[in-house]
């Protein structure tokens, strides 16, 4: 009788030890399939190339850009945005008129429909060339660097106010360098 509960003992370890493997692994797969949900679907890390958002954000800081939020509202004055600019390159910028508005620069101010926004984003000396009047087509946003002597952005012809659907998502978080961790919002 000892030795058929021995054995019986011994076939239940392996059982167990088999069932808790598969636990494991199917904990992993499912966690696997939800990192990979939330990154293309949902949050997308996106590096930083060039000056045009200094001093906000810099050449090389890796942002997390919320992919989801322009599916249930449309983008806000002031946000930080990431936008198809090309078919192969992804501009990073800040919104500054919406659909239906008229965005003009003069004296170093930005005026939108004719009155100066604040921006305290901007550097003290960062200065905002004058351009004229633009006005904002429907589905479409008007975006600027803010590092605004350079930044290729809506005032550019190449570029113009973008199509609110080219817009990947709002970057909410420099996650990297530790050094520069902020929220954008």
């Amino acid at each position: 009788m000892s030795e058929f509960i021995s054995r019986s003992t011994r076939h239940g370890h392996s059982k167990r030890g088999y069932d808790e493997t598969w636990e494991w692994v199917q904990a992993l797969a499912i966690a696997a399939i939800l990192a990979l949900v939330i990154r293309y679907l949902v949050f997308s890390p996106f590096s930083v190339s060039g000056p045009s958002m200094l001093s906000t954000l810099h050449d090389g800081d890796l942002v997390i850009v919320n992919k989801v939020i322009y599916h249930f509202r449309d983008p806000k004055p002031g946000e930080v945005v990431v936008f198809h600019a090309t078919k192969n390159k992804d501009y990073i910028k800040r919104v500054i008129a919406l659909p239906g508005q008229t965005v003009s620069a003069q004296n170093n101010m930005v005026r939108v429909n004719g009155k100066s926004i604040e921006e305290p984003y901007i550097d003290e000396g960062n200065r905002t060339a004058d351009f004229e009047p633009v006005t904002v087509p429907k589905g479409h946003v008007f975006v600027m660097g803010d590092n605004r002597m350079n930044s290729s952005d809506s005032r550019s012809p190449e570029l113009g106010p973008i199509p609110i659907d080219s817009i990947v998502g709002r970057a909410d978080l420099v996650f990297w360098p530790a050094s520069d961790f902020s929220f954008l919002w």
